[in-house]
C-alpha cells in the first residue's frame, strides 16, 4: 500500500455567491478554504481518493464532475473517488443545473461557472501531481475521544410530537440553550496512515454543523476548520476533516453566536482530535478494499415538477425559496431519469470501515450502522453529493421542523439508507 496527498486553495474572489448566494457575498478572507486529500494506490486495483473540500455544498452534475476529473488524473474511475464538503456556509454552494433553472428568470447565480472548473482543474491536477510522492504505508491507527461542549441536537424543542423552534448552529434564545443535548454522537474519531515512525497523513470525524456563525460575508473554515489547520501546522502530516452525519445536529446549545465562541469551540475539537490521536491503536497496513453502492433515494411526494416549476417563475416568492425549488427539481428529474449517487465505503484491514455518504444525513444514521457492527471501528462522513438535501429519519416528517423543508426525499429512505450503510460496512 502506498499514499500520497495534496491539498490546494479553492477561495472563491471577492464578490462571490456563498452558500448558494442567500447570504452575504464575499466582503473579506478570514481564511483560504482548501480541498485536500490522500491517494491510496497498490499494484492489484485502481487508486482511491478521498477529498474533503471546504464548500458548504456540491451537488448533482457538479459533483459528478468533480469525481470525473479527479479520477481521470489519478487514473481511476469515478466511483473510486470520494468528494465530501466539510459543508461551512460562509463558502460556495455549488448546483449549475438548477442555476441554469433559475437564471432564466434573473435570480443571481449559485457559483461562478468559471471559478468552479478552475477550482476542479487545479484540485485534479495537484492529485496527479502528488502520485510522483506517494509513500509505503506500514502502520495505520485509529482511535477516538469524547467531544465536550460542540455538538448537540438540533430538533429537541417539540410540542406534542411537533417540532417547535429550532436550536441551530447558533442560538440567542437561553431557554432554548438550556434544553437537554439530545441524541448526538459525542466521540470523534481519527485515522492515521504511517511510513514506519513518520505519520503521513490523518483524518477526523464528527457530526455537527461546523459552524459557529456565518452570513457576514467573511471567508471562513471556521472551528472545525481551525482545529484542523492547527494540527497541519504543528506538524509535519496532513489533517483531513470530514463532518458525519449532522443534519440534525448543530453547536447551538453551547453557541451564542458572539465571536469569542469560535475560538473556544475550536479549542474544544482540537483537544479531542489530539486525544483520539494520543490514545490511537497502531497496527501494521493490510490491503484495501473499495465498495460502492448505487443507489437513488426514492423523492418525496411533495416534489411535484409542474409546482416546483411554477415556484421558479414566482417573482413575488424570495430568491431562497426559488432556488430550493429549483434544487428539489433537479433531484426529482435526477430519479426520474434512472441516475443514481454512489454510496462508498473503504475498508482498512479488518476491524477499519470508512463509509461516504451524500446529503446532510440524520445523526441516527451513524449510529445504527455502528451499533449495528460493535466489534467494527466505523467513521461515516457525509456531504458528498448534496442533491438529496436534509436525509431525515421516516419519523421526522411527522414532526416537521426545518430540516423538512430543504428535504428532497422520502420516508422510505431510512430503510434505504440503513440497508445500504450495513452492505457497505459488512
Amino acid at each position: 500500500m502506498k499514499l500520497s496527498v495534496f491539498r490546494t486553495v479553492v477561495t472563491p474572489p471577492f464578490g462571490h455567491p456563498l452558500c448558494g448566494g442567500w447570504i452575504k457575498p464575499v466582503l473579506h478572507i478570514t481564511d483560504p478554504l482548501f480541498a485536500q486529500g490522500i491517494i491510496l494506490l497498490d499494484s492489484t486495483q485502481d487508486p482511491v481518493v478521498l477529498c474533503a473540500v471546504d464548500w458548504c455544498e456540491i451537488r448533482a452534475e457538479d459533483h459528478v464532475l468533480w469525481r470525473e476529473c479527479i479520477a481521470e488524473a489519478v487514473g481511476t474511475e469515478p466511483d473510486r473517488v470520494a468528494v465530501q464538503c466539510v459543508h461551512q456556509h460562509n463558502a460556495p454552494l455549488t448546483d449549475l443545473a438548477a442555476q441554469r433553472l433559475t437564471s432564466r428568470y434573473g435570480l443571481p447565480e449559485f457559483v461562478n461557472e468559471s471559478f468552479l472548473r478552475s477550482c476542479v482543474g487545479q484540485v485534479a491536477l495537484f492529485a496527479k501531481d502528488s502520485l510522483n510522492r506517494a509513500q509505503p504505508v506500514t502502520h495505520i491507527a485509529r482511535g477516538q475521544a469524547k467531544v465536550e461542549r460542540v455538538g448537540a441536537n438540533r430538533r429537541i424543542n417539540r410540542v406534542e410530537g411537533k417540532v417547535q423552534a429550532m436550536r441551530g448552529s447558533s442560538c440567542q434564545d437561553p431557554a432554548l440553550r438550556a434544553m437537554e443535548e439530545g441524541i448526538i454522537d459525542p466521540i470523534l474519531k481519527t485515522i492515521s496512515f504511517w511510513n514506519n515512525d513518520e505519520k503521513l497523513a490523518a483524518m477526523h470525524y464528527y457530526a455537527t454543523h461546523p459552524m459557529s456563525y456565518y452570513g457576514d460575508g467573511c471567508v471562513t473554515v471556521d472551528f472545525a476548520g481551525l482545529a484542523r489547520e492547527r494540527l497541519t501546522a504543528e506538524q509535519a502530516a496532513m489533517h483531513l476533516y470530514f463532518t458525519g452525519c449532522a443534519g440534525n445536529i448543530g453547536a447551538g446549545k453551547y453557541n451564542d453566536g458572539s465571536k469569542p465562541v469560535r475560538p473556544a469551540l475550536s479549542e474544544r475539537m482540537y483537544k479531542a482530535i489530539c486525544e483520539a490521536e494520543g490514545n490511537s491503536e497502531k497496527v501494521e497496513a493490510e490491503s484495501f478494499q473499495w465498495q460502492t453502492e448505487l443507489v437513488a433515494l426514492p423523492p418525496g411526494q411533495q416534489l411535484n415538477e409542474s409546482g416546483l416549476l411554477a415556484a421558479i417563475a414566482d417573482s413575488e416568492l424570495s430568491q431562497a425559496r426559488r432556488k430550493h425549488a429549483a434544487m428539489a427539481l433537479v433531484y426529482l428529474q435526477w430519479v426520474q431519469a434512472g441516475k443514481t449517487i454512489p454510496f462508498t465505503s473503504l475498508r482498512l484491514g479488518d476491524k477499519i470501515r470508512i463509509v461516504h455518504l451524500p446529503g446532510e444525513p440524520f445523526v441516527q444514521y451513524q449510529l445504527f450502522v455502528q451499533e449495528q457492527h460493535p466489534d467494527l471501528f466505523i467513521a461515516v462522513a457525509g456531504y458528498g453529493d448534496g442533491i438529496p438535501g436534509y436525509i431525515p429519519l421516516a419519523h421526522s416528517f411527522e414532526e416537521g421542523g426545518y430540516e423538512l423543508s430543504a428535504s428532497y426525499v422520502a420516508p422510505e429512505s431510512e430503510e434505504v439508507m440503513k440497508r445500504v450503510m450495513c452492505a457497505l460496512v459488512e
